[in-house]
């Protein structure tokens, strides 16, 4: 998993490894990790997600699948346009 600007900052690392099946399962395992940055689940909220460059858009994120290898960014709101 990648994260970027508040993602990054609330996660304390850029990047980290995952291992799950499924978008549902890959956030709901970060936020376990990350149970002590509580900021960190309400940035995750708001946040917009890539799966190997796709958009996930509104799709429910149980229904995204993920290979291993591949790359989940992580994209919270960004301020300006």
């Amino acid at each position: 998993m990648r994260y970027w600007a508040a993602a990054k900052a609330a996660a304390g690392t850029a990047e980290e490894p995952y291992a799950a099946e499924t978008l549902a399962e890959a956030l709901d395992a970060a936020r376990t990790a990350h149970a002590a940055r509580p900021e960190f689940a309400r940035v995750l909220e708001r946040s917009s997600f890539l799966v190997d460059g796709a958009q996930v858009g509104t799709r429910d994120h149980a229904d995204v699948p993920l290979v291993q290898g591949g790359t989940v960014e992580v994209l919270p709101p960004f301020a300006g346009g």
